[in-house]
């Protein structure tokens, strides 16, 4: 996934935040709507998310060093993580908290026409926003759900500003929910409860988000498809009999590592051997760009009897290196 279109996706998000935060906060100044000051928290959050997104995949691409000779790349899930860790606890518990307190103690609105006005013109931007965030994200989803597309995505920044975008409009028509009901019937109750309905929607996106990332931090592999391209490239390499076994792991959202046993035959000789090793690193490079980092080790099969021949063994679990028949 290209880092230019989750850079602007984020700045379109960050643009949209910054003057909905200031505009809710002074709303909220007047009218003592504590959903408005909840979602001016939200998108204070918010924008401080997006700066955290920008930070990451500036220092993600920070040389390798012999401390981190792979590089910084997953930097980016770690700063993605934070902003799950952010979104839980600045936006949703302070929401709850406020909504909480304002039922217990509810106060009439004041002033409600401008609470609505900047709500309505709050969904206008971050319509905008997720419009934007949709258009760079259609590349990579390509049929696919916007959930499935959070669970597949290896780069973070489009998956993480989908998620806030789509919560930052489900939290406004909340608001606006809540905010209306209030004036309407003149409960102050009811802007409280939209309060805490807000509060409770950002903590399952930051719960989905930061398991989606925790799953990137610990560290996955080529996704099936780029795992069949990537057998299939280096078994059809002149000179290889099989894969006895392979893994691999991004080492970033742009960096995939690959280490696999091949088997040659055993009458090739040295020179042949490293030909079918460049050869195979060519083929996987051509067939997944991402797969950048590749470490190939080649090993002769056994027959089912021990002895070296040209017939392979039944094949191996590729994942799992207790099958490896070479022994």
């Amino acid at each position: 996934m290209s880092s230019s279109g989750g850079t602007r996706a984020i700045v379109a998000a960050l643009g949209a935040n910054l003057g909905i935060a200031v505009t809710k906060f002074i709303a909220f100044l007047i009218s003592g709507s504590s959903s408005m000051l909840a979602e001016s928290v939200h998108s204070l959050a918010d924008s401080g998310n997006q700066v955290l997104l920008l930070v990451g995949g500036r220092r993600a691409r920070r040389a390798p060093t012999p401390e981190h000779p792979f590089g910084f790349g997953r930097e980016r899930y770690v700063y993605a993580f934070m902003v799950a860790i952010i979104l839980f606890s600045v936006g949703g518990v302070f929401s709850i908290y406020e909504g909480v307190h304002k039922i217990q103690h509810p106060e009439a609105i004041e002033a409600a026409w401008l609470p609505i006005t900047v709500l309505v013109v709050a969904i206008a931007l971050e319509s905008f926003s997720l419009r934007t965030a949709l258009k760079e994200s259609a590349p990579h989803r390509q049929g696919i759900s916007i959930m499935q597309f959070v669970r597949r995505a290896k780069a973070p920044e489009l998956p993480v500003v989908l998620l806030e975008d789509i919560a930052a409009l489900v939290g406004l028509f909340l608001a606006l929910f809540g905010v209306g009901l209030a004036v309407i019937t003149g409960d102050g109750v009811w802007d409280g409860i939209g309060t805490v309905a807000i509060g409770v929607l950002l903590i399952v996106v930051a719960i989905v988000l930061g398991i989606e990332v925790k799953s990137l931090l610990v560290g996955e592999g080529a996704s099936p498809a780029d795992t069949d391209a990537i057998r299939g490239a280096a078994e059809g390499t002149p000179g290889v009999v099989r894969i006895i076994h392979m893994k691999s792991l991004y080492l970033g959202p742009d960096e995939l590592l690959v280490g696999m046993k091949i088997a040659v035959a055993a009458t090739d000789s040295a020179a042949e051997v490293a030909s079918t090793i460049n050869e195979v690193e060519a083929r996987v490079r051509a067939a997944v760009p991402v797969a950048r980092v590749l470490y190939l080790e080649p090993d002769l099969l056994r027959t089912t009897t021990g002895a070296v021949g040209e017939q392979p063994a039944a094949p191996a679990d590729p994942v799992d290196p207790a099958a490896d028949v070479h022994g």
